[in-house]
């Protein structure tokens, strides 16, 4: 049985193998046909697709920026004496005039207890001086004492006004430095660490103070710019606020605000100038200290011819794009650009919104090349 099995298969197995060398012959020949006919089958080549379109373009300055606070002081005793209290805490937000540490003030209080008797003892030989004067001119105009006498007292009530004056002063300086074992916030803002502890002996010829307050509520930005936008800009700020926008490496944007201040002299070393933009930092998105990237919004491009700013190459004889045809074959443009930033250039030859140019995937490329295109990844520009 086994046998038979045998010589029922062998024949099957021997047309199997006969078919297949039949069609790998057959193969063959119409390789070998289409080669000589100088005709092998063309593959299109994978690139990333852009539509050109017509918009409103902003245009924008770029540059990088550090953030400053607003105001920023280090709080200092302007009295000597013992810290005996701490009003704040690390990081706390204080307002001005918010006392933030206390000084011992029992020796202040003692000098102007004592400024205050000197005064009153005064008080008191004036008033007596003054009594002795009304009888001396009574007694003078009755000629029964000399003249110069009446003047010795009518100078000595002048001299006791005189110290009065002088004890109110001494009074006032008690005053002001007793209100200064009070330590108060000069500006609204959020403290720092903490430079001193209590108990410890501080002094107001120190260079250490008790701790530095910034003004975060608003927040300032400084940074360069090359020094030939100054035209641009003193003519943009002419016309009203000016746009600035604060964002981090990766474009996120972080807060709005305006330009407020240009510097008044170009550096030489760098040839740039030094800006500063305000921010109101409501939700504290900038803090001091932080590098961010700077985007001054100079205008707008009314309808212009916009692509994204990868599809525009430079070669010897200038810009040009990749355009994608009807039939899915790539023809070189040349193009001229007015302006351009990391993401978008606008084109002003060269180009008509409605087509498709490559933005990424052209060194694989060249003019006639058949392409197979895809759209840009979600999120990236055009």
């Amino acid at each position: 049985m086994t046998d038979g099995r045998r010589r029922v298969l062998l024949p099957t197995a021997i047309l199997a193998v006969a078919a297949a060398a039949v069609l790998g012959l057959g193969a063959v020949g119409w390789l070998h046909r289409t080669q000589a006919r100088g005709e092998p089958p063309e593959l299109a080549v994978p690139v990333v697709a852009g539509r050109v379109d017509r918009a409103d373009v902003p245009l924008y300055l770029t540059g990088i920026g550090t953030v400053q606070a607003f105001n920023s002081v280090l709080v200092k005793a302007r009295v000597d004496g013992q810290i005996v209290k701490i009003d704040f805490a690390e990081g706390q937000e204080v307002r001005g005039g918010d006392v933030i540490a206390e000084i011992d003030p029992r020796p202040y209080a003692a000098t102007f207890a004592q400024a205050k008797a000197v005064k009153l003892k005064d008080e008191v030989q004036l008033e007596n001086a003054e009594l002795d004067l009304r009888r001396y001119r009574t007694l003078a105009a009755q000629n029964s004492i000399a003249r110069q006498q009446l003047d010795t007292q009518a100078a000595l009530v002048e001299q006791n006004r005189a110290a009065i004056n002088a004890d109110q002063a001494q009074i006032d300086s008690a005053t002001l430095q007793l209100s200064y074992c009070s330590i108060r916030s000069p500006i609204d803002g959020r403290v720092g660490m903490r430079l001193v502890d209590v108990g410890n002996m501080v002094r107001a010829t120190d260079m250490t103070g008790i701790a530095t307050i910034n003004q975060i509520h608003p927040i300032s930005v400084v940074f360069a710019l090359p020094a030939d936008t100054l035209p641009e800009l003193r003519g943009v700020m002419k016309k009203g606020d000016v746009a600035v926008a604060a964002e981090t490496n990766d474009g996120r944007r972080l807060a709005t605000g305006k330009l407020a201040v240009i510097d008044n002299q170009i550096n030489t070393a760098t040839a740039t100038i030094g800006y500063k933009a305000v921010f109101a930092n409501t939700d504290d998105a900038l803090w001091p200290g932080q590098f961010v990237n700077i985007r001054v919004l100079v205008g707008t491009h009314r309808g212009a011819v916009a692509v994204a700013a990868t599809a525009v190459l430079r070669g010897p004889d200038g810009t040009y794009a990749f355009v994608i045809g009807q039939d899915h074959r790539v023809a070189k443009y040349a193009v001229r650009v007015a302006w351009s930033n990391k993401e978008l250039a606008v084109v002003d030859d060269g180009l008509t919104p409605g087509q498709q140019v490559v933005t990424d995937g052209q060194y694989r490329i060249q003019a006639g090349t058949l392409v197979d295109a895809a759209p840009p990844a979600a999120g990236a520009a055009r």
